[in-house]
């Protein structure tokens, strides 16, 4: 399958929109699992006021956060998809300046000394595009992440010492969620990236933090863990803005790579409660939307 460079760019710029002002499903799903266990009043007025945002916000075509977010575009491409890379690219960068100018969005994305906005979106190394392969001869998918500041400020880094065990990796968590408290516009995807390298850690937080609501990892042990930590965080009681509850996350999720024998990172990265996304899948067939 070859795949049309137009296309992709259209696409761009149809998935920031979109990913703007259409909350994934599974979202939507999470906030009804976390009304129906909530016990704080205050709380349950809170995540009422979200729900019908989220409502107003679809109903009335606007924007569910005035924050447009880092634009990250994630993309994987099939076994027999042919395309050029840099096109691919500079077409994705194009489609993110169009859904800025033409829609228009406001640009959340600046120069980082002089603090320069070129009002489209996109600067230095931005979009943050990443490419990866698939096991699918005709398909090429392409997720957009319009990733805010309020959550991402939030992200945490450690270096721990592998003796330290897993209870580092628990301790380091839960303080990484009071640090946060409500500044992450709680309830929250807790993203945790466990082993590899420094980076690679960060990157595989954030990809956790981004993952569907309802999977699991993929690593047994890696899935325990998700489990107790989901049930910890949630016994913290910073809830919903950070007003108290027991909604202070719909999940942790936890993506791990292995790593020297010698050290162990962890990172956590986390999603506030308007966690969007937007997906387009290219087949033989044509371009088809989702999340």
């Amino acid at each position: 399958m070859k795949v049309d460079l137009l296309a992709v760019e259209e696409a761009a710029k149809s998935l920031y929109i979109r990913a703007l002002k259409e909350l994934p499903p599974d979202i939507k799903r999470g906030f009804g699992r976390l009304q129906s266990g909530e016990s704080a009043p205050t709380a349950r007025r809170i995540l009422a006021t979200m729900v019908s945002n989220i409502e107003v916000a679809e109903r009335t075509d606007n924007l569910l956060c005035q924050d447009t977010g880092v634009p990250i575009y994630n993309v994987w491409i099939g076994s027999n998809v042919q395309v050029d890379g840099h096109a691919l690219k500079q077409a994705l960068r194009r489609g993110c300046e169009r859904a800025t100018r033409e829609y228009p969005l406001r640009s959340s994305v600046v120069h980082p000394l002089t603090r320069r906005n070129e009002h489209s979106s996109c600067g230095i190394e931005v979009p943050v595009i990443h490419v990866d392969f698939i096991d699918a001869p005709d398909r090429m998918e392409i997720e957009m992440v319009p990733k805010g500041s309020g959550s991402e400020n939030n992200s945490f880094l450690k270096m721990a010492v592998p003796a330290e065990g897993i209870d580092a990796i628990k301790t380091f968590v839960i303080d990484c969620v009071l640090s946060a408290g409500g500044k992450t516009c709680p309830p929250t995807i807790v993203g945790v990236g466990l082993g590899g390298t420094s980076d690679l850690a960060v990157a595989l937080a954030k990809r956790a933090a981004t993952r569907e609501l309802g999977s699991v990892c993929t690593d047994p042990d890696g899935a325990a863990l998700e489990a107790q930590l989901s049930g910890a965080v949630n016994q913290l009681g910073i809830g919903p803005q950070g007003l108290g509850g027991d909604s202070t996350a719909f999940a942790v999720h936890i993506e791990l790579a292995a790593t020297h024998i010698t050290m162990n990172p962890i990172a956590v990265n986390m999603q506030c409660h308007s966690a969007r996304r937007a997906r387009a899948t290219f087949t033989p067939d044509g371009v088809s939307y989702g999340f």
